[in-house]
């Protein structure tokens, strides 16, 4: 009798006109503190464009950038909760696990040929899994770029020059152990709020690759540019281990495989920017000068040391990354 009296009520409803819902198209959240114009938030927003055409209606990627959502600090602890689903962390994965800080060491990636052969034989199974053990699921290993220091005090050549500038770093450990061994003075800030510390001199210089200096027109407010190439810094796609097995698996499936076909086009896209940027940074007025790597690669033997000996891996790291 029940079930009778089920059919009889569709039979209704259709008699009616009246269609069955259908079922709500899932949304993927995915935010990033970069904005559009960097290597991060570009590489994000072609993701999202390219995910989407593939995904055919079983799921939609809604972007957010510039830190609509958050900061990067923030939107990891977002995923956590699920109220993002994807993110872009680069520097701060060091604070979620610390064999991530490997890739903060000064100069130890030498171009992006050299991260493609690091990726393959050290970051997916030594480095990632790390992320998953904190409850993150690393889905691609991306571009930030290659790092260069803005200050409006005097041309850095040597870590000399470094001496007495408060310089903004990133929430990492690492990199404020590296300017500080190098005489600076660190200070961790969100890089939402540089532009404004620097325009009011709360600090005096920050490093970032040409294309954040570019997208945030940090050269409105700074007068240096040095070459220094200290850090080249990978960014990554990340979800929580909890939402990636949520996930349908055909949806699994379009947001790995885009993720992963993603990585040659962001390393395109930060070269290309990097040989663009230099000369229109320098037109916009900034003064432009080489520093001597040498130097500061003599100088940077104490924070090797240092991750060697407080990251339990941290030496087999190091060789197993330089040893390629």
């Amino acid at each position: 009798m029940k079930n009778n009296a089920l059919l009889l009520a569709g039979a209704c409803i259709f008699s009616l006109g009246i269609a069955p819902a259908a079922p709500a198209q899932q949304e993927i959240v995915f935010a990033v503190g970069a904005n559009v114009g960097s290597v991060q938030g570009d590489t994000a927003q072609e993701f999202t464009r390219l995910a989407n055409e593939k995904l055919g209606g079983r799921a939609k990627i809604t972007f957010y950038h510039s830190g609509q959502l958050g900061k990067d600090k923030e939107l990891m602890q977002k995923l956590k909760i699920g109220s993002v689903h994807l993110s872009m962390p680069s520097s701060v994965m060091a604070n979620v696990a610390p064999e991530f800080g490997v890739f903060d060491m000064p100069f130890i990636i030498r171009d992006r040929e050299h991260l493609a052969r690091v990726e393959d034989k050290v970051f997916w199974k030594h480095i990632a899994p790390k992320a998953e053990e904190k409850g993150y699921q690393v889905l691609a290993i991306w571009e930030n770029g290659v790092r260069q220091i803005t200050n409006n005090t005097r041309p850095i050549t040597t870590p000399a020059d470094l001496a007495g500038i408060k310089l903004r770093v990133p929430g990492n450990k690492w990199r404020a152990v590296m300017f500080a061994e190098w005489g600076a003075n660190p200070t961790k800030m969100s890089f939402g709020e540089v532009f404004t510390a620097l325009e009011t001199r709360v600090i005096d210089g920050q490093e970032n690759p040409l294309a954040n200096i570019d997208a945030a027109k940090l050269n409105e407010v700074q007068s240096y540019l040095s070459m220094t190439s200290h850090v080249y810094s990978p960014s990554y796609l990340v979800t929580s281990v909890k939402t990636w097995k949520e996930l349908p698996r055909r949806v699994r499936r379009v947001l790995q495989k885009t993720a992963r076909e993603m990585e040659l086009w962001a390393r395109a896209e930060g070269e290309r920017k990097d040989n663009l940027l230099r000369g229109k940074l320098q037109a916009a007025g900034m003064k432009v000068n080489d520093a001597d790597q040498d130097a500061f690669i003599r100088a940077s033997a104490p924070v090797y040391a240092k991750f060697a000996e407080e990251v339990p891996t941290g030496r087999d790291l190091i060789d197993a990354v330089q040893g390629l």
